[in-house]
């Protein structure tokens, strides 16, 4: 009998499920359409579906917990939580080269921008190896980052004088450069900071404007991509990625690439057209009912003068604030491909 109870228990621990692996996962901003239309399905149910069960996720995000958005990253080298994606530049004070993956004005198309993505990905990795104890998973766009007014302009010299809160550091020294006063606004402030006039100006994503009703608050929407496409990298724990087994860490790889990064770069493009119809009018809105901003088209002119300076002083200005060898590096991947060098 002893024998037979013993082959019994034997027999059902092997035909037993092993126990699933639970994440803690961390999104962007939750009312944005890259977390309702990618992350948040990506997570909740691709994820598990795709693993059969073995991987389960516990999915909130960095607003829902009122994380301070420099922390995201430090708390998840720290294992706080196993997996965090968030804009890279909120991570920029702790690591100045990281400014390289999303530089303004470079990238006008979303397959400009992937390009870029693809080239600075290596940088990237070794950035949050490094400074964040993270595995870099996904690099994924928000829309182009483009400027909404409550102030009538008619095109790049119409902010000189302005105050306009940048979306990074780099937007910051280019709209500094053009003459403008950078001010530091964090995404939720931006409404009332646009209506009580503590800023003119705003830059954003088109798509992120629109959601967080931007455009009850401001006239005129200028869309030439000042701030860049406000890469999102989505990373998770070194030691936890370390502690999956090969079989694991080959899925998630494999499926937040097919099922999370792809179709998100694919929308991306699309996105911004049908986000400037929505914001103007101009077209149809696939997200809902049409506003009437000011769409202010810059000219051939207002682009190269924005060029000119971001190559010949915001670049340089980086690469001195970054140190090291990573313009050389920029210069050898990013730089390639956009046919940019920083001197």
């Amino acid at each position: 009998m002893r024998k037979t109870l013993t082959l019994m228990a034997a027999t059902t621990a092997l035909a037993a499920p092993a126990m699933a692996e639970t994440l803690s996962v961390v999104g962007s901003w939750s009312s944005l359409p890259l977390h309702q239309q990618y992350e948040a399905p990506f997570w909740s149910e691709t994820l598990p579906a795709a693993s059969d069960g073995k991987l389960t996720v516990e999915l909130t995000t960095h607003n829902q917990m009122g994380l301070g958005l420099g922390d995201i990253y430090p708390l998840l080298g720290q294992g706080v939580y196993d997996v965090a994606m968030t804009v890279a530049d909120y991570a920029v004070a702790d690591a100045p080269e990281l400014e390289g993956l999303d530089v303004p004005l470079l990238a006008l198309t979303a397959d400009e921008a992937r390009a870029m993505v693809d080239a600075a990905r290596p940088m990237v990795a070794d950035i949050y190896r490094d400074r964040f104890n993270a595995q870099v998973l996904a690099i994924a766009p928000y829309p182009p980052q483009v400027v909404f007014c409550n102030h009538e302009i008619a095109g790049l010299d119409d902010l000189q004088g302005l105050k306009v809160r940048a979306s990074g550091r780099m937007t910051a020294k280019l709209l500094e450069a053009l003459g403008a006063e950078g001010v530091n606004v964090s995404f939720s402030e931006v409404p009332g900071a646009l209506q009580n006039g503590v800023v003119d100006c705003a830059v954003t994503g088109a798509g992120s404007g629109y959601s967080a009703g931007w455009w009850e608050v401001s006239t005129h929407l200028m869309p030439l991509p000042l701030g860049g496409w406000d890469s999102v990298v989505t990373a998770m724990n070194l030691d936890k990625w370390n502690g999956l087994d090969a079989a694991t860490r080959e899925l998630i790889a494999a499926e937040v690439k097919t099922s999370f990064e792809d179709p998100a770069w694919a929308s991306a493009q699309t996105a911004l057209v049908d986000d400037i119809s929505c914001l103007t009018g101009n077209g149809d809105c696939p997200a809902g009912e049409s506003r009437s901003m000011v769409l202010v088209e810059a000219s051939d002119a207002d682009f190269a003068k924005a060029r000119e300076i971001l190559t010949t002083e915001v670049l340089p200005d980086w690469a001195e604030r970054a140190g090291g060898d990573w313009a050389q590096r920029w210069n050898a991947s990013v730089g390639q491909v956009v046919g940019v060098e920083i001197k």
